[in-house]
């Protein structure tokens, strides 16, 4: 039997003025969690749902409980037969990266899932908080993690910083993308009181030697796996025009966590707080 049956008029009407893709809807509590998203899954953790998460996709790495959990690929190319086997009583994921046909397969199943819109914003955030609690019906809880994003947001005091960061996305030198506006670094860059060294576009664009030396970033800012990657500072300075930018001369890289930095996720506001705090070290 469909949970959709059984799912309340008044509640999925509430759904849709939050604005959650909602196939199925429950009021009790799930036992088997499925999380599509390494931010969604922190979110789950701190509402409470640790234990019942039985599967994550691979950019669930925090807290790091979620190693030992099973893995259900990367969320850019999620399928749903991994998924299902673990016979997931909801699955929960944000919008931007699950294709529609998986989607259409979970509804088929009649599984319960929730697919979030996430905006990167410290609104969006608290956003998405309240309606992750509000789709686990623990509202109470998404207010309070709420309120404790509003107290590190009062508390947090961003200075205005003269200076150009770009992002670059490494998996080696034979992958590299620079992030350009409106993606989640040029958010968190922004925020952090600096800006983006990479204009004119949006989304992600390979990195090539005339750009970078264009851009000229006086900070060079990467996932600290990425920059592994790579071999570490020296190996950056040897990729084609880094040595020649302002960021290269001076060896100022940054690297941090990859979720973190660009999850917007409960720790928001300590992630502005160290990258602002790193870019004018």
């Amino acid at each position: 039997m469909s949970f959709k049956l059984r799912c309340s008029t008044v509640l999925f009407l509430l759904c849709l003025q939050i604005g959650v893709s909602v196939s199925t809807y429950a009021q009790s509590s799930y036992k088997r969690i499925v999380s599509l998203n390494g931010t969604v899954t922190e979110i789950l953790c701190d509402l409470g749902f640790q234990q019942q998460i039985v599967g994550v996709d691979v950019t669930s790495i925090y807290p790091a409980a979620m190693e030992k959990v099973p893995k259900v690929g990367h969320n850019r190319n999620i399928s749903a037969e991994p998924v299902l086997a673990l016979q997931p009583d909801l699955i929960l994921s944000t919008a931007n990266f699950l294709s529609p046909a998986v989607i259409a397969q979970f509804k088929s199943v009649g599984i319960a899932n929730v697919i979030v819109e996430q905006d990167y914003s410290v609104a969006g955030t608290k956003k998405l908080i309240t309606q992750i609690a509000a789709a686990l019906n623990v509202p109470a809880k998404g207010t309070a993690l709420c309120k404790q994003i509003d107290q590190q947001q009062a508390a947090l005091h961003i200075a205005k910083q003269n200076k150009k960061v770009l992002f670059i996305y490494a998996r080696g030198a034979g992958t590299m993308m620079v992030a350009g506006e409106g993606t989640p670094m040029d958010k968190m860059i922004t925020l952090a009181g600096a800006a983006n060294a990479a204009t004119g576009f949006h989304d992600f664009k390979p990195l090539t030697a005339e750009a970078l030396v264009a851009a000229n970033p006086d900070v060079v800012l990467l996932f600290d796996i990425g920059l592994q990657s790579l071999g570490g500072v020296d190996g950056l300075l040897k990729v084609p025009g880094v040595a020649q930018t302002n960021a290269g001369k001076n060896r100022k890289v940054i690297v941090m966590d990859g979720l973190l930095l660009s999850g917007f996720g409960p720790r928001v506001i300590p992630a502005i707080k160290e990258l602002s705090q790193k870019i004018g070290g």
